[in-house]
């Protein structure tokens, strides 16, 4: 049976719907959503002893629902089509005696001014505003004059509808421009998400009278049963809310369909600034049995540590959630700049979004369990937050690690899942932040000392590859002596502190470009010069440059720890200038003949890093590389002559030497920091 029309523009015709109804007999046919659904939001707008006129009546059942269930009896319906008024007439005339059925265009209505305090809609608008030709937009003017003319001041337009962008912005403009409140209520949606995916809205459009001059807009949405709702600035930006609404809606119906082994993420918002408050990835574990308890489960990221492998990469999260046991799991991630009030605050908060997630055919009633590593949210504590004209915003934090340790954390905004740079406190001194500040204390001053920073702690694994590759230098003896190093790229200093610190004799050079890191190095990770150790504020490509023409075979070891500002290149450390020929080439010439240049590459571009490693085989012929482990970080440890070349079992033996040298009395030595093994998985490329 065909009942769609062949054109939009037959939606506005007579002809079509009498054909239509005909067709489709005394069966009800629903635009959109059912009164159960609806009923919540027209509770609000709709008093007993209003008179209220429905357009578009169509043979709906809501306007019988609404006068059965006692919210209003005094019903005036009107349709285009006599074939469905003469329907809905003979069904309710002996049963609701005070609801009436006219055939009338809503166009051109016969009522008088001011007779209604409520016009409801539902689907009508939606079914006239099919284009925006500007017939259809004259249309849609005229339906919206004579809305207008027989409502009451103070009278309440309510349209039911898909919110499609353009329906949307023509309601909002046309209303707010008359001088009416408009608010858009998200209608709770308790049918099949497999089957309807779209969320249905209600415009609620309340009229007053016309100021002269220019009166501010209110523009408000609320989502389902939200009681206060939200005000915004503009038409844009509601219907930018409302699209935002409908792309979560379509995402909770797709996660039915979803592949096994995809992960989807989303950000839930902030409903007073905007910005993301929580971070959710979904992930399924299809080899995980079911059970009757093991379906969903959510599971709180402890602040932190959402940038550690196991909750910030896709493989890890995938491990996470098979050693959970469950065959959904949503793990939620929390952000800097808001603030939480603990595991129970989190829980009442997410409760009803978080089911919107979860696997068709969870059992009712079932209970999902929130998980946490540890049982509790985490402790982050902001230091320092700036902006730097180089690396952009950046934050300096105090976060709690697994177990008891706190760790003091350096991370560039603009990329705030990567941690530039890490060091461990020492316990002496716990951070800022730990307790809840009592609001009759002050902050502490931004002048306030940093914790005390543990200096024989290296956080970052590719760091201890660098230092493990310095057993690398020539020679038969590896122990340290008064070499030469130049570390290209400072961030907490952790890496140069180290060695000036273990390598007692070795001069260190630090090469980096931005003076704002040399400051936060300084003030927040421990970091000093003095005659072993000196910073040179200044682009690294340059001073390589200008030192290969001034001073060539000037160093033992060079390490390059750089990151890329260029997010769209699919190397993010180093920047690509620092490894074109040229450039090695120079950064050979000030290498000792016997020294080692270290390189730490992050890159997920399989054909850009090929790439990289064919230009530093042709400069340097002897190449060797140490995955980090968990990470994308690859350490490329290169030297300029091939006579240097050790194997596995000669470099566990040099590495073990260099680490007794390392690890004198009285100078702390992390137990777990094992040179020999750091260096196990090296490989010759």
């Amino acid at each position: 049976m065909d009942l769609l029309p062949r054109s939009p523009g037959e939606f506005g015709s007579a002809r079509y719907w009498d054909r239509f109804f005909r067709q489709r007999g005394k069966r009800p046919f629903e635009w959109y959503g059912a009164f159960p659904e609806l009923c919540p939001v027209l509770h609000k707008y709709v008093r007993p002893r209003d008179k209220v006129l429905v357009v578009g009546c169509g043979n709906s059942e809501l306007s019988e629902q609404m006068y059965d269930m006692g919210m209003c009896e005094d019903i005036m319906n009107i349709d285009i089509s006599d074939a469905v008024i003469h329907q809905m007439q003979e069904q309710s005339r002996s049963k609701r005696p005070k609801m009436s059925y006219l055939v009338m265009d809503m166009l051109q209505m016969d009522f008088p001014d001011a007779q209604f305090q409520v016009v409801l809609d539902k689907g009508t608008l939606d079914a006239i505003l099919t284009d925006e030709e500007e017939a259809t937009l004259a249309k849609v003017d005229k339906m919206f004059a004579e809305i207008s003319r027989v409502l009451q001041v103070g009278g309440r337009y309510l349209c039911v509808s898909l919110a499609q962008a353009h329906v949307l912005k023509k309601a909002v403009e046309y209303f707010s421009q008359e001088g009416w409140v408009v608010r858009v209520h998200q209608v709770a949606n308790s049918g099949d998400k497999q089957q309807f995916v779209l969320p249905i809205f209600i415009y609620v459009m309340t009229k007053f009278r016309k100021i002269l001059g220019s009166a501010p807009q209110i523009l408000e949405i609320c989502q389902e049963e939200q009681e206060k709702p939200m005000r915004v600035e503009s038409t844009e930006q509601l219907v930018a809310a409302v699209k935002d609404r409908q792309h979560y809606a379509l995402l909770c119906s797709q996660l039915s369909k979803m592949p096994c082994g995809e992960q989807v993420s989303l950000d839930l918002c902030d409903r007073e600034s905007g910005r993301p408050r929580y971070t959710l990835h979904v992930v399924d574990s299809p080899s995980v049995k079911p059970s009757r308890d093991n379906h969903f489960a959510i599971f709180i990221i402890p602040q932190g540590r959402e940038t550690e492998w196991l909750f910030g990469m896709e493989e890890g999260r995938k491990q996470l959630a098979t050693s959970a046991g469950f065959r959904r799991l949503v793990t939620v991630a929390l952000h800097r700049e808001q603030h939480y009030e603990g595991m129970a605050g989190i829980q009442a908060e997410l409760s009803a979004k978080v089911m919107e997630l979860a696997p068709p055919g969870l059992p009712a009633r079932q209970q999902v369990p929130f998980l946490s590593a540890g049982g509790d949210i985490g402790v982050r504590a902001v230091r320092h937050c700036d902006t730097s004209p180089l690396s952009g915003e950046y934050v300096v934090e105090d976060v709690k690690g697994d177990g008891t340790c706190y760790f003091r954390r350096l991370i560039f905004l603009h990329n705030r899942n990567v941690v530039q740079s890490e060091a461990r406190l020492l316990p002496s001194m716990p951070p800022q932040g730990q307790k809840k500040r009592r609001k009759d204390k002050k902050k502490p001053s931004p002048a306030e000392p940093p914790a005390a920073i543990d200096k024989s702690y290296l956080c970052c694994e590719h760091h201890k590859a660098m230092v493990a590759g310095l057993c690398l230098l020539g020679g038969p003896n590896p122990l340290p002596g008064d070499e030469a190093m130049l570390v290209v790229g400072l961030g907490g200093g952790s890496l140069p502190l180290f060695i000036h610190d273990y390598f007692s004799q070795a001069h260190v050079a630090v090469v980096e470009i931005d003076p704002s890191m040399l400051e936060v190095a300084t003030r927040w990770f421990g970091f000093s010069q003095g005659d072993r150790m000196q910073v040179h504020v200044s682009d690294g490509l340059d001073y390589v440059a200008k030192l290969a023409a001034e001073a060539p075979a000037h160093y033992d070891a060079i390490m390059f720890d750089v990151d890329s500002k260029d997010l769209m290149v699919g190397m993010s450390c180093p920047p690509p200038a620092f490894v074109e020929k040229p450039f090695l080439q120079k950064v050979k010439t000030i290498l000792k003949p016997e020294g080692v240049f270290m390189l730490n590459l992050v890159c997920r571009d399989a054909r850009l890093k090929e790439s990289v490693l064919a230009t530093l085989r042709e400069v340097f012929p002897l190449l060797y590389a140490r995955r980090i482990e968990g990470e994308v970080n690859e350490i490329l440890f290169c030297q300029p002559s091939p006579e240097g070349r050790w194997d596995t079992t000669e470099l566990g033996t040099r590495a073990q030497a260099l680490e007794g040298a390392l690890r004198q009395p009285g100078r702390p030595w992390d137990s777990s920091y094992m040179l020999a093994d750091v260096l196990q998985a090296i490989r010759i490329l």
